[in-house]
């Protein structure tokens, strides 16, 4: 009887790792960078759905209350295009939660994009943290 458990908990473990596996490459964070004094750094996480690419934008020593426009932009935070590729939701309080629809991340970790949060929306001009997309 436990040989039976065992072969059967060797046949289940086995049956779940390729899932596993799928699982961990279906996501990705990027490491978030201060720019220009904000002192704002923290992670995106980048996880792939049905219907396109979930991302969760969490930051420290964010303004609390100020909506902060956030996007994905063609480039890297070095050298970025300043019309945003994609729009995601205002970061607020250091958090924003959005889906980018029919986007899959394997074409965004193929190319060249970056994760850009702006000052405010009354200052798109200062970008006050970015992440590579890699």
């Amino acid at each position: 009887m436990n040989a039976y458990r065992l072969g059967a908990f060797a046949l289940a473990a086995a049956m779940l790792a390729p899932a596993c596996a799928f699982a961990a490459s279906d996501s990705l964070t990027v490491p978030m960078k201060a720019l220009n004094d904000s002192g704002e750094t923290g992670t995106a996480v980048l996880t792939q759905q049905d219907d396109g690419v979930h991302v969760v934008v969490t930051l420290k020593n964010a303004p609390k209350d100020t909506a902060q426009p956030t996007h994905i932009h063609i480039g890297t935070c070095g050298n970025i295009n300043k019309a945003p590729e994609y729009a995601l939701v205002n970061t607020v309080d250091g958090k924003g939660d959005s889906v980018v629809k029919g986007v899959k991340l394997s074409d965004l970790t193929s190319g060249k994009y970056a994760i850009n949060v702006h000052k405010s929306g009354d200052d798109l001009g200062t970008y006050v943290s970015c992440g590579d997309i890699k």
